[in-house]
């Protein structure tokens, strides 16, 4: 959403400038990159190479993209060679702040964004390749199998001022509420087991970047230790998908049986997640069909799954 902000030149000439004090990047173009939701994201284009700059203004996701540097810079250091590297300050920093904002530059990576049946196959080997890496001595956040999430989306519905959005919510109130218990059910089931916690990723699927017959996993702005149940939840509906997940873990020494529990846990804590993340852009001109199309369609196949169990 905010990568949608009209930039000046002056503040295109200023950014530009900074990375070139600040990285001894000297651009010869820079353009707006379609990435990111919560970012301002750029393409920059220099003698020796593209890079990939990602801005994120609002401080409580700076917190978040803030802490994943070190992640990102583990991963890289342990051979992960299918995300965006991070490109150093002049001083060694793994990222820097500009304008009020926490600045990322990386290794531009040239692909599309695609995400079909097709690609889950090299998504889970990504995953499970990323799960061998031992994660001794990175700071991470750990999974707390909170239910934050829907308290997060009960006050900002209870905080709007928009008659459409609240009284199409307020039609599925009973879902909703319903759907608030279940997580809190399942919370609690899992709720002290922190048995086979691994670096997961949250949405690599809708991260994945094709490019020919490479592939690779960016935005890497949430990691968190926690169980592959956080990375497998999106297609568990599937009998074939969680096969092939549990083939990509088994095929990289990763000795884990997916668990329903927690991905029942997934399924509606990440319903919650997103639909806090479509009110928090509710002033967008088609955010009302948005919310219904989300409520009633891709992730429903997931949460019928989790009601069954």
């Amino acid at each position: 959403m905010y990568s949608n902000i009209p930039r000046s030149e002056e503040y295109r000439q200023r950014l530009l400038e900074y990375i070139r004090q600040e990285y001894g990047i000297r651009a010869a173009a820079l353009a707006p990159a379609k990435r990111g939701y919560y970012g301002e994201t750029w393409r920059l284009d220099a003698a020796n190479g593209g890079y990939f700059l990602k801005l994120v203004y609002p401080a409580a996701h700076q917190v978040v993209y803030e802490r994943s540097f070190p992640v990102i810079q583990h991963l890289c250091d342990h051979g992960i060679d299918f995300i965006s590297r991070i490109v150093k300050t002049k001083d060694g920093s793994l990222s820097t702040r500009f304008d009020g904002a926490m600045l990322g530059v990386f290794d531009w990576i040239d692909g599309e964004n695609m995400e079909t049946d097709a690609t889950k196959i090299p998504e889970y080997q990504m995953l499970a390749r990323v799960y061998a890496v031992p994660c001794c001595g990175v700071p991470i956040v750990r999974e707390d199998f909170s239910v934050t999430s829907a308290e997060k989306f009960f006050e900002r519905w209870n905080a709007l001022d928009n008659t459409q959005i609240g009284s199409l919510l307020e039609n599925r109130r009973g879902k909703l509420e319903h759907r608030a218990k279940r997580l809190k059910y399942f919370a609690g089931l899992c709720q002290g087991d922190t048995a086979k916690f691994f670096i997961t990723h949250g949405d690599a699927g809708g991260n994945l970047m094709v490019n020919g017959d490479r592939y690779f996993i960016v935005d890497w702005d949430n990691p968190v230790l926690a169980p592959p149940e956080r990375d497998a939840w999106v297609m568990c509906s599937r009998d074939w998908a969680r096969g092939a997940f549990s083939n990509a873990l088994r095929q990289n020494g990763i000795r884990h049986t997916l668990r329903s529990e927690r991905l029942a846990y997934y399924c509606y804590h990440f319903f919650f997640f997103y639909l806090a993340a479509y009110l928090d852009g509710f002033t967008e001109t088609d955010t009302v069909r948005e919310i219904e199309e989300y409520i009633d369609g891709w992730i429903a196949d997931s949460i019928q799954y989790a009601d069954a169990i």
